[in-house]
């Protein structure tokens, strides 16, 4: 399914792609297009080949089957040239802690052969507000200062595509903000940011998402119509004692869902006359308020992972424990 707007330019567009690892096919089939300058979430499970499938579309992994190009480039043949315009940002902190700030940005930019190095590095410094911390050891730094130093660094040869794996783990709120103000300029800007994550608030900040399961893609597509996709109707409730209410709704009619938020549940399923009428005989008792709720990411997010069978687990007779 294509998922660019209409007047997007796809900088991505693959078919069938797979990766094997020993027995297990750890990506199956996977189909994508990624329109320019857009914020691509890939949102699933830890192990479920986010990761892996974003490699193999940037070129750092080669794949054992299916085709496709991105920025123009095939992923097979000219992985190269893609690599050449990739910023990628791993989620361990991976530069130099004995150097400063500064040393490490014009170590990147020595691989990459950058010219006018001392001004690029400059403007980077700048650009992500390190100026004033240049001389600072990295290993000195916070979570989140960490975080801008290594965002500067895959971004001072100019990619056209950034590849973030799961990029605020262990920072603090505010960094976070700051963190996704950064990559939204960067994505009016033209430059195409995809983003491995299993946080909802990193997806959540997606304009499109994938969301994969034990390598296979199970849905993709805007952000803000994935639970319409989904199908999901729900219902909000509270009132006393939640978690007795909580375990008599997972065994009544329509209902293949309940999740808590705080003081309150979430109960969805995607038959809406067999939901309806359950929930207007629970209302009827009068013990607890109900209202309609619009089924949010994070609801479909929990319904798609329920249904999700793990390609790593040993196949086993019903009833066998994992």
């Amino acid at each position: 399914m294509s998922t660019a707007p209409g007047n997007g330019v796809p900088v991505i567009e693959v078919k069938g792609l797979t990766k094997i690892f020993g027995e297990r096919k750890v990506v199956d089939d996977f189909d994508i297009t990624v329109p320019r300058g857009a914020i691509y979430g890939f949102l699933g499970p830890n192990g479920s080949g986010k990761t892996t499938t974003i490699r193999m579309l940037c070129g750092l992994l080669t794949p054992d089957g299916g085709e496709g190009e991105c920025l123009g480039f095939d992923i097979r043949k000219q992985a190269e040239r893609i690599k050449e315009q990739v910023g990628y940002m791993t989620q361990k902190f991976s530069l130099y802690e004995d150097l400063s700030i500064r040393e490490n940005l014009d170590f990147v930019g020595r691989m990459y052969q950058i010219t006018d190095r001392r001004r690029r590095v400059d403007q980077s410094l700048k650009d992500l507000g390190l100026a004033d911390r240049a001389g600072q050891l990295a290993g000195t730094l916070s979570g989140g200062w960490k975080q801008r130093l290594a965002l500067a660094a895959c971004l001072i040869h100019d990619p056209k595509l950034l590849l973030l794996d799961e990029p605020t783990a262990g920072v603090d709120p505010k960094a976070r903000r700051d963190f996704w103000d950064e990559i939204r300029r960067l994505s009016a800007a033209g430059v195409t940011v995809l983003v491995s994550t299993h946080y909802m608030d990193e997806a959540v900040q997606c304009d499109f998402i994938a969301y994969i399961a034990y390598g296979k893609k199970l849905i993709d597509g805007p952000s803000a119509r994935i639970p319409e996709q989904v199908g999901l109707e729900t219902w909000r409730v509270d009132g006393p004692d939640l978690a007795a209410l909580e375990e008599r709704l997972k065994h009544e009619p329509g209902v293949e869902q309940v999740a808590r938020f705080g003081a309150v549940l979430h109960v969805s399923g995607t038959d809406k006359p067999k939901l309806d009428a359950t929930v207007e005989r629970l209302k009827a008792e009068g013990t607890h308020h109900w209202s309609r709720q619009v089924a949010g990411l994070e609801e479909a997010f929990i319904y798609l992972m329920a249904g999700a069978r793990d390609n790593f687990a040993r196949d086993q007779p019903d009833g066998a424990s994992a």
